[in-house]
């Protein structure tokens, strides 16, 4: 049985970077947090580097509820592991997050852009549909990649 994970989106308006000030006011920054159902992790994509924290928190925290009452916009995602590679991008925080989520729409490059596009459920589930096409009938993958996708 494969584990499922929970993931959020975490949307800020935090920006150290001075040209990040021209992004939409709440929507300047982005991160993941996902629980595996005993522990949260956050993926914190910085431009100096990757910030990834394995939280210690007492079991039932709600952690999504916590970073939205400190004034982050919160949104449920979910992780699709699509067999194609995603489209070249520039390594921004977007990317970072499209990456984790299996996200491949080349034109999400804003914050807000990820987010509007994370509204639409109907998206999402048509991309998992997608993904499932890649296999044969077998159940194989039409052409497998020459890495094995490492899981979370």
């Amino acid at each position: 049985m494969e584990k499922t994970y929970e993931a959020y989106v975490i949307f800020s308006t935090q920006a150290d970077l001075p040209w990040l000030k021209i992004l939409k006011k709440g929507y300047r920054h982005c991160a993941v947090l996902i629980n595996d159902g005993t522990r949260w992790l956050t993926l914190d994509p910085l431009s100096s580097y990757m910030d990834v924290t394995v939280h210690d928190l007492p079991p039932g925290f709600n952690l999504p509820l916590w970073m939205e009452d400190r004034g982050h916009t919160i949104i449920k995602a979910e992780i699709n592991r699509p067999l194609k590679s995603a489209p070249w991008g520039l390594f921004t925080c977007v990317e970072a997050v499209k990456r984790t989520l299996g996200i491949h729409d080349r034109f999400i490059i804003t914050p807000w852009q990820l987010f509007k596009y994370l509204e639409k459920p109907d998206v999402i589930a048509s991309e998992a549909k997608q993904s499932m096409s890649d296999f044969n009938i077998a159940g194989l993958p039409r052409q497998p990649d020459r890495f094995l996708a490492m899981t979370i």
